[in-house]
């Protein structure tokens, strides 16, 4: 992997900036990350969801800039999550794909990162909630410090989950050390073969309170199937249904601790990944079933966080980013109900594809940057994303750090340009495809059109795909052949982007 690292001339801020939109000077700002999972572009009210209410989402939209083209780097979430924490594309590392529980750090500690920059300038940096970058450097030993994490890149305080909430091991890992661990009852983990007389989710359906549908059928923990093998840690692991309010308390204690000084908080949230299993507060709130459910819970945490930093008299002074790292899936794994009890409700909006593709929803995202008194509201067309929040919040705290990829669109998240990127690579399970203005070309690619687990279109095809996403952003008329002089430059620019990794998939090369 092509490893970016870090400058040794830091320049030092003398605890102020000179603010960007007055010529007055103020305390450096707070800085606030949330981080939905599996969010869909239509899932939220500012976005067209009329079945759903997300209210304090909206306010967020309607108080800030809302982005309409708005971009994960990836349609999936490891390399969404590295993307956005290193300012990288996710292609140029070949291990950035979806990691087992049990997998390495994925981010090199030298690597450059979003908390790394900002802790340079004096900032504390939190990391609350999801994880899923890799933990320790191989064959790690859940009953002692867990490192490299994610202090070792950057963050002051951590509380995570390892992966995500369907994969083992499930417990919370605060600072490298796992939460409640009793020492008498060590954690044991293993992707490949299950501990003797362990029960499992495909041999023991009758323990379970949710039935799997695909992947999902080994350790049980909770009543819950999960994805690889567990032993012991028992008086360690979480509760799911509490899970929202833990990393939320989490974060209001970390905003409440550190208020009298600037803060950076990326608080990634879990929902509406699987297993959704909303507080019994949020049981039947939405009519949509767990995963609707999940998202009215998620919506509250929110509003709940910022109450807090209302109450704190900090959100005057805090830049909030929120968004997804990639767009929408229903049944991804879990009998939930999520697709029986959909109605009319659109997860993707007006967008093709989904989770793990490379059409629109797979990367388009809800996108907002909120700044009470400092960004009047507005709709912003302008092309932005997720790899280019490093590099603008370097320039706004006055950092010389800057990310390999990432584009310095500062006045454009402070909605004082509309002028964004010309274009950005976009990424699913490794395929790339590129948008530039207003188009997007998928290159050919093997494999199937639908993955029928997930039943959600890939963009796979054995044909070059164009699109006009001014005129047809549902990607329903392929114009490849009719604008040939646009498909070339589409490419073109696409393989100058993507160097010699163009060359070594088959596919792409030129007809």
């Amino acid at each position: 992997m092509k490893t970016k690292f870090k400058t040794l001339l830091i320049p030092l801020l003398l605890g102020a900036y000179a603010c960007v939109g007055d010529a007055d000077v103020q305390e450096k700002p707070n800085i606030v990350v949330i981080y939905a999972d599996d969010l869909g572009y239509g899932d939220v009210g500012a976005y067209g969801a009329h079945e759903l209410e997300t209210p304090n989402i909206d306010g967020l939209a309607s108080g800030g800039v809302k982005f309409t083209n708005g971009y994960a780097s990836s349609a999936t979430c490891t390399p969404s999550r590295f993307a956005l924490l290193t300012g990288e594309y996710p292609w140029r590392n070949e291990d950035a794909n979806i990691l087992p529980g049990t997998a390495p750090l994925l981010i090199d500690t030298a690597q450059i990162t979003l908390p790394e920059m900002l802790k340079a300038e004096g900032y504390q940096t939190a990391v609350v909630g999801k994880w899923h970058l890799g933990l320790g450097s191989g064959n790690v030993d859940w009953n002692s410090k867990i490192a490299p994490g994610p202090n070792e890149v950057g963050f002051d305080y951590s509380y995570i989950m390892a992966a995500t909430q369907d994969r083992v091991p499930t417990v919370y890992i605060e600072n490298g050390n796992v939460v409640r661990l009793n020492e008498d009852d060590p954690i044991q983990v293993n992707y490949q073969k299950n501990f003797e007389g362990e029960p499992t989710g495909k041999d023991n359906p009758e323990l379970l309170k949710m039935k799997w549908h695909h992947g999902h059928n080994s350790s049980i923990v909770n009543g819950i199937p999960r994805i690889g093998y567990m032993k012991g840690g028992e008086s360690a692991k979480w509760v799911d249904e509490n899970m929202a309010d833990t990393f939320l308390v989490r974060a209001q204690q970390y905003v409440k601790k550190y208020k009298d000084e600037p803060f950076f908080l990326y608080y990634a949230m879990q929902q509406p990944h699987v297993p959704r299993t909303p507080h019994p507060r949020f049981v039947g709130k939405s009519g949509l079933g767990p995963r609707g459910d999940v998202i009215v819970e998620a919506d509250w945490c929110i509003g709940q966080f910022i109450r807090t930093l209302e109450e704190e008299e900090l959100l005057e002074n805090t830049l909030i980013i929120f968004s997804s790292d990639n767009g929408p899936v229903l049944n991804d794994g879990y009998y939930d109900n999520a697709v029986e009890k959909l109605g009319d409700h659109k997860p993707w909006g007006p967008l093709r594809g989904g989770k793990y593709s490379l059409f629109e929803a797979g990367t388009r995202v809800p996108f907002i940057t909120y700044w009470k008194g400092t960004i009047k509201p507005t709709v912003s067309n302008a092309l932005v994303s997720q790899i280019d929040i490093l590099s603008s919040l370097s320039e706004l705290v006055g950092s010389d750090l800057k990310g390999p990829d990432s584009k310095n669109l500062l006045d454009v998240f402070l909605g004082k340009s509309d002028k964004g990127r010309d274009q950005v690579i976009l990424e699913a399970t490794s395929r790339t495809a590129i948008r530039k203005g207003g188009w997007i070309m998928i290159p050919p690619y093997e494999g199937p059109a639908v993955n029928e687990l997930v039943n959600i279109e890939l963009g796979n095809s054995d044909e070059y795909q164009l699109y006009n996403l001014k005129e047809d952003v549902g990607q329903r008329t392929n114009l490849a052949k009719e604008k040939p002089e646009k498909l070339k430059e589409m490419i073109e620019t696409f393989k100058s982007i993507r160097g010699d990794a163009y060359g070594k998939v088959k596919q792409l090369e030129l007809h």
